[in-house]
């Protein structure tokens, strides 16, 4: 039997980028029970990407109750619904195995990593004391992308002298304010800049100098996405909800390794449930963004753990 359910988290302060702000993550649970088992999974449908809560629902509901996962890559294309179903297929497997997932993907036993921490988009002022709050973590992950990026930017960084930082302008620059700030980013100590040039009017990337990481986010959904990056981007953002499950998410970072393509994983705003399949990408990743939880007031019952040394793997009673 496939269950759906809609499942609303209050977040811990609004959460603003370019596109708008939100104070609850609204997610859809699937939860899979067979033969005395049950899997979960979660997904966050993304308007950018034209989903909604109904659409993502009924594209799951849509689907026979006996499918597999090897069925289900052709029966869903690469999102949202897909994404949770598949999770949930995996979690089923592996509690009717008796086994974790790495073990039934072939993984090594993961361990826990480091985590971006993202601070949303606001005024200087709010988002230097937001940075003094949050100084102690090891990597700060910055929204930008408006006409007034600087003083933001030099705001985070007074309040975060030591801290690694990365931004994610979220589609918000051209190729001109790109390279007039590129030299800046530089100076502030920048590591990374995420999607700089809306996707399908970044071909400009291929042809500008590129004198910082960039890694494409809403550039890169899947496998089918990685021809079209070469030459212009340094780094693709692995995000479930866009890849349509764990199973694609493993081999589009294999096939992007193998392209020379470094690897971030990242996240929608859910909750640990989304997060959970996730952490087993980001073994070995270059840039793991898996604070989802951290954003959140309110989670799953055995939420993932956080702590100095990052985020870690899921206890068998959440995922996997």
């Amino acid at each position: 039997m496939l269950n759906v359910s809609d499942d609303r988290f209050a977040l811990a302060e609004v959460f603003t980028i370019a596109r708008g702000s939100r104070t609850h993550a609204d997610v859809l649970t699937v939860e899979l029970s067979r033969e005395g088992a049950r899997g979960r999974g979660e997904c966050v449908p993304y308007a950018r990407y034209g989903e909604t809560l109904a659409s993502v629902r009924a594209q799951i509901e849509g689907l026979p109750s006996d499918l597999t996962r090897a069925a289900l890559q052709d029966a869903l294309p690469a999102g949202a619904a897909r994404n949770a179903v598949d999770c949930a297929l995996w979690d089923w497997e592996a509690k009717a195995a008796g086994k974790r997932v790495w073990e039934l993907a072939g993984l090594g036993a993961p361990g826990p990593m480091i985590t971006a921490f993202t601070l949303s988009l606001d005024s200087p002022e709010k988002m230097e004391l937001a940075a003094r709050k949050h100084a102690h973590r090891p990597l700060l992950k910055i929204k930008l992308g408006t006409p007034d990026d600087m003083p933001r930017l030099e705001a985070v960084r007074r309040g975060a002298p030591d801290t690694r930082i990365i931004i994610d302008a979220n589609e918000g620059w051209s190729a001109e304010v790109y390279s007039d700030l590129a030299p800046h980013l530089l100076r502030l100590g920048v590591a990374l800049v995420e999607q700089p040039l809306p996707a399908g009017a970044d071909d400009m990337l291929a042809e500008i100098a590129r004198p910082l990481p960039v890694c494409a986010d809403e550039s890169c959904h899947d496998r089918a996405s990685l021809p079209a990056l070469r030459g212009k981007y340094d780094m693709v953002n692995i995000k479930l909800d866009k890849t349509g499950g764990l199973t694609e998410a493993l081999a589009l970072r294999d096939a992007a390794r193998a392209e020379g393509f470094k690897v971030m994983v990242g996240c929608m705003v859910g909750s640990s449930l989304a997060m959970a399949p996730a952490v087993l990408v980001a073994q070995g990743a270059e840039v793991v963004d898996l604070d989802g939880p951290l954003l959140l007031a309110e989670d799953r019952a055995v939420p993932l753990f956080f702590d100095a040394n990052g985020v870690h793997p899921p206890m068998p009673a959440l995922w996997g």
